[in-house]
């Protein structure tokens, strides 16, 4: 009896331990989601968290297309930006998108896939922390769960990798464009194993590193990215892998 009260009393204390081993506790959530505590975890935790309005994540209030949700991030007057990690709540395979602006603007526009209505952060690493901002996003659902089109109409292999851009001024700095022909296999379909782009890598002509990205599951089929960097009239070299080992490169020019 002695042994089996001791055992009772170890399995109580067994859920309390977890909040015992937060590095930082959670600053409360505005966007009120219940996945926030698991969201910190995840991908917070070893750091300070702030909610700061100089992250801005414009979204619609509500998707049209589940497969194919539009998302800017843009990050103001924050300095020594390390990465930019994108997140969505509620989504079956949360992490959607890193993004490290080396030598570009801390500007990232792109499309995602979202399974139901969540929540969309973006997390900026500075020195001092993590600095979050987000958006409540409805969606009907279904995103991460349905195969690409180029799935269904069984064409992908004739377009994969194909790469088209353009660079363009926009109020002092280059506006850039890109689109990789890509499936995006999330995994989550019956029969349709993981498949996506994983690195993308821009450079100048002499090996400087602009930005660097790494799309997760989440980012939608063919996927567009469009960024800023400094104003730039040389060639942009631009080199992708995905999970395969494939690997494609291209170049950007005004």
């Amino acid at each position: 009896m002695r042994i089996r009260r001791g055992f009772n009393l170890l399995l109580l204390l067994i859920p309390i331990l977890p909040t015992q081993l937060w590095a930082n506790p959670p600053p409360d959530d505005p966007l009120k989601s219940v996945q926030w505590i698991t969201m910190y975890n995840l991908f917070l935790n070893k750091k300070p968290v702030v909610f700061d309005s100089r992250v801005n994540v414009i979204a619609p209030e509500s998707a049209e297309d589940s497969m194919h949700v539009p998302v800017v991030v843009r990050v103001n007057e924050l300095t020594d930006i390390q990465e930019i990690l994108i997140f969505a709540d509620f989504n079956p395979l949360p992490k959607v998108l890193r993004f490290i602006p080396t030598h570009a603007s801390p500007f990232i526009g792109f499309r995602l896939k979202l399974q139901q209505a969540t929540p969309v952060r973006a997390a900026v690493l500075t020195p001092t922390g993590w600095h979050v901002g987000g958006v409540w996003i409805d969606a009907a659902g279904g995103g991460c769960t349905l195969p690409s089109a180029g799935r269904t109409a069984n064409t992908w292999e004739s377009t994969l990798g194909k790469i088209r851009g353009r660079l363009w001024t926009h109020e002092n700095t280059t506006r850039g464009k890109i689109q990789l022909m890509h499936p995006m296999d999330t995994g989550l379909v019956k029969g349709i194993p993981v498949f996506h782009l994983e690195k993308i890598l821009l450079t100048q002509a002499d090996g400087q590193i602009l930005l660097q990205l790494e799309p997760f599951e989440p980012i939608s089929e063919n996927p567009i990215f469009t960024f800023e960097i400094p104003n730039n009239d040389t060639i942009i070299k631009l080199s992708a892998t995905d999970t395969n080992g494939n690997s494609f490169t291209g170049e950007l020019q005004k």
